[in-house]
């Protein structure tokens, strides 16, 4: 596994992704996606040291919003999701989303899961 994003909640991307360049030196931006599976926009951000950013707006994290929480998720690339999936619920994850397309991450499987540290989204490696 290999840290691959942290996941942003927040009400406006656009708005988001204006902060963000005004305190980052941000060096990639891809085009806002609108996820039909999870119900969201979501926008990639690259900054100059090569952390990414994924902006995420919608019903599905609208209550995060509404509390001012803006840290959503960490997401791990992974070899093979199916496999990653189960170990980590053997060792005590929960599912809450098994494996689907990704429009943002050009249709590589997501799920995601709950870890006693929070919510972390798996993406598989591309072939």
């Amino acid at each position: 596994m290999k840290l691959h994003h942290l996941g942003i909640a927040c009400e406006d991307i656009a708005e988001t992704l204006s902060k963000t360049k005004k305190l980052h030196d941000v060096q990639e931006v891809s085009e806002v996606v609108f996820d039909e599976k999870q119900q969201a926009s979501v926008q990639l951000v690259t900054l100059s040291d090569g952390t990414r950013l994924e902006l995420i707006a919608g019903k599905i994290i609208q209550s995060l919003v509404n509390k001012k929480v803006s840290f959503y998720h960490v997401c791990y690339e992974v070899e093979d999701i199916h496999v990653e999936l189960e170990k980590a619920k053997k060792n005590g994850a929960f599912i809450i989303s098994m494996p689907k397309p990704s429009a943002l991450f050009e249709q590589r499987l997501v799920a995601f899961l709950v870890f006693p540290y929070g919510l972390v989204e798996f993406l598989e490696k591309e072939n």
